[in-house]
């Protein structure tokens, strides 16, 4: 039992039999499942991609594989994935730690084509328990919500700095990002990026802003980007 577990931990070969082969796949399952799982769990409904969750289950599989057809060439092996940093996975934008679980499975593929199972199941139990506390006690989460800010106001006001006293007192920062016309170039629509500051009432806010528009439309929407960042 001791030489098994000895051999678990500091195996670096990679001869290739069939025990051997298939203890590989298995293992490289079993932490693709473990990483698609946290994924799963970590990420928000409206950016969970399931194709992605099924290639994080699939990638360490085929990243052992490949390093047990390549033998006992280590060097070999390395260059070999690193030629996969070519392929362009193609999918819907969504967060920016999508990329992050990609290398989190590259890394999981590689150390079990190597032999070492015990160190690489170490590592990817470690870093998943690590995201899903993150996750958990909400670690970098912003307190504050920026937002888009659409005022539509007639096209004979003279909307520089109107809005300015209102935005200072209820936003961190704004910025006036597109002008537009709208109903035959009777109207004009202002889009504004705005941080919004805590415990701000909403309702007063659009209404003190309805009061020097002309009570047009106004529309303040959430950036879900931003949050997430």
């Amino acid at each position: 039992m001791d030489n098994l577990f000895n051999e678990i931990f500091t195996n670096v070969s990679t001869e290739m039999t069939v025990i051997s082969s298939v203890l590989t796949i298995l293992i490289a399952g079993l932490m693709g499942f473990a990483i698609a799982f946290t994924y799963f769990k970590t990420q928000e409904e409206e950016s969970f991609q399931r194709s992605l969750a099924i290639t994080l289950l699939m990638l360490p599989i085929v990243l052992s594989v490949i390093i047990l057809f390549v033998g006992s060439n280590i060097a070999r092996a390395f260059s070999l994935a690193g030629t996969l940093s070519i392929i362009r996975f193609r999918s819907a934008p969504g967060d920016p730690k999508d990329i992050g679980f990609i290398f989190f499975d590259i890394a999981a593929g590689l150390s079990c084509g190597v032999g070492l199972y015990g160190y690489g199941a170490i590592f990817v139990i470690m870093l998943c328990v690590i995201i899903l506390l993150a996750e958990k006690l909400k670690l970098f989460e912003r307190k504050t919500a920026q937002k888009t800010l659409k005022i539509t106001v007639p096209e004979d006001l003279n909307f520089e700095g109107a809005f300015d006293d209102i935005l200072e007192r209820y936003t961190k920062r704004y910025s006036l990002d597109k002008i537009k016309t709208t109903d035959l170039g009777s109207l004009l629509e202002l889009d504004y990026q705005v941080t919004m500051e805590q415990n701000r009432n909403e309702r007063e806010f659009i209404n003190e802003l309805r009061c020097r528009n002309g009570n047009l439309n106004i529309i303040l929407a959430l950036t879900h980007s931003a949050c997430n960042g």
